[in-house]
């Protein structure tokens, strides 16, 4: 294990903080002034396994200061977790450090056992970041360990050898383009051009001219001939996006195109030969849209050669932790700052959402993150409102017992009599059910991630959260707190101690 480097004048807190760490078999290595780590970083380009783990330094020392040298440590290693050691006085230099990206600040003089426990921390962020950066330097161009998107691959494996006609069906948002992509890249048409076109987002007196192309003369305004985009496609791929909303008239246009391969530019006499291969998507039923005389049948059999569904994303829950962290490296370089990282907690929070727009809501949401969360560390209230705000649905008629009631309650049957009741007990229960299956899915993000301390790190939050929501309904009021807990006096002082809640 690579050791944690401690950087501080002052050799007593050196000595201290060494002999804690080796009694934890945590490695350490000591510097007394900036000019010195930077040495050894330099030193330890090379070898990465004698680089630093966690670097702990102070503010204040001869020859530079601990926020200097955070700014020099961020620019040539952003993942490595730095922790400032502030004295008191020294809080708005705390802020500095979190806006410069430190991992955490440790005032001084701090309680040792608190210190390790920080310290370990950021070395289990560490690891976790390390293991992110192996996976996403190794990560291809789709992400997806849940069963259903490992069907999709192996789909994807078996057309990769087949020019054949693919339909891929699934919600908005979930990725279909990005499997058309994947398609044409591992076809035999690699090297030709991938086309795509949005038959949803052009008007139906355009759209004919942007499949199929126009000649000179054809309308007002054409001044030259145009190639449309099956022309553009020639030897590759044409993706047609959303094609359940294509106007009726144009499916009889593309049905003789996948038919026979021959076209007509719009006001043209002559045929063109169209070697594309069509892949289209569409987040409608179209056995639906066929029955409702919305799509041609023998357009939907000619496109449906093969079928891929592609799973939302309330669907694959295990993929949410390693799609967080590849789009916020996304977003980090597309605004040219350094990379955020998140929580287990954040992460298990945004497990729980159910995502509506799919895995583009997701990116939008971490596009939000990297811009609006304060500190480097995302934390599950950092989190955007839309995903803090999960709450259990109440159906329409919980509340229509109620209501009836009050309007004539002699004239309610025996069984809406117990509706409210009833509704009230499918509530608390369906809360139940929230929480405590938001507390398992943080358990088994901890667990999978090798943490040790599930059990106290759980323990903590969870009475964290009790104390805090008495303390809040009595207005700060200890005493009245404990006694809507059902704990002594001297329990919540001591607890509030030991929790850091003062």
């Amino acid at each position: 294990m690579k050791p944690i480097w401690i950087v501080d004048d002052d050799q007593s807190i050196r000595f201290v903080l060494e002999k804690a760490l080796l009694r934890e078999d945590l490695p350490t290595r000591s510097f007394t002034n900036t000019r010195e780590v930077l040495a050894a970083l330099d030193a330890a380009a090379d070898d990465e396994m004698q680089g630093p783990q966690v670097l702990v330094s102070d503010i204040r020392m001869p020859g530079g200061s601990g926020l200097d040298l955070l700014d020099k440590i961020k620019a040539k290693h952003p993942g490595l977790p730095v922790i400032i050691m502030t004295a008191f006085s020294d809080l708005d230099s705390a802020v500095s450090a979190f806006q410069g990206g430190a991992f955490e600040y440790l005032p001084k003089p701090f309680d040792l056992p608190r210190a390790v426990e920080l310290i370990r921390r950021a070395v289990d962020e560490s690891q976790r970041e390390e293991v992110a950066e192996e996976r996403m330097a190794a990560a291809p161009e789709m992400l997806g360990q849940a069963p259903a998107m490992q069907d999709v691959f192996r789909a994807i494996g078996r057309l990769s050898q087949s020019n054949v006609t693919v339909l891929i069906t699934g919600e908005s948002g979930s990725g279909k383009e990005l499997v058309a992509r994947a398609l044409h890249k591992h076809s035999p048409r690699a090297t030709g051009p991938f086309v795509a076109i949005n038959t949803a987002a052009i008007p139906k007196d355009l759209l004919e001219s942007e499949l199929f192309g126009h000649e000179r003369g054809a309308f007002t305004g054409a001044q030259t001939m145009r190639r449309g985009r099956f022309e553009q496609a020639e030897g590759g791929t044409l993706f047609l996006d959303e094609i359940g909303d294509m106007p009726f008239d144009l499916q009889t246009r593309l049905l003789r195109v996948l038919s026979d391969g021959h076209f007509y530019r719009v006001g043209g006499h002559n045929s063109v030969k169209a070697n594309v291969r069509v892949i289209a998507a569409t987040h409608q039923d179209l056995e639906q849209r066929v029955k409702l005389g919305g799509f041609r049948e023998d357009l939907f059999h000619r496109l449906n050669v093969i079928r891929l569904r592609l799973p939302a994303l309330r669907e694959r829950g295990e993929d949410v932790p390693a799609l967080t962290r590849h789009f916020l490296q996304q977003s980090a370089k597309q605004l040219g700052v350094e990379p955020k990282r998140i929580s287990d907690a954040a992460l298990a929070q945004l497990a729980t959402f159910g995502f509506p727009g799919n895995v583009r809501q997701l990116e939008n949401i971490c596009h939000w993150l990297t811009v609006m969360a304060p500190a480097q560390l995302i934390e599950a209230k950092d989190l955007p409102p839309e995903v803090m705000a999960i709450a259990p649905a109440v159906e329409p008629h919980a509340v229509a017992a109620p209501v009836a009631a009050e309007r004539d309650p002699l004239a309610m049957p025996a069984s809406a009599a117990v509706a409210a009741p009833a509704a009230a007990v499918a509530s608390a229960a369906a809360a139940s059910l929230a929480w405590e299956g938001g507390l398992e899915l943080e358990a088994q993000s901890m667990l999978a991630a090798g943490r040790t301390d599930v059990w106290d790190a759980l323990s903590r939050r969870f009475e964290s959260r009790l104390i805090l929501t008495a303390l809040a309904s009595t207005r700060g009021r200890r005493i009245e707190a404990a006694q809507k807990l059902g704990i002594g006096r001297n329990t919540i002082t001591r607890k509030i101690q030991e929790l850091g809640l003062e």
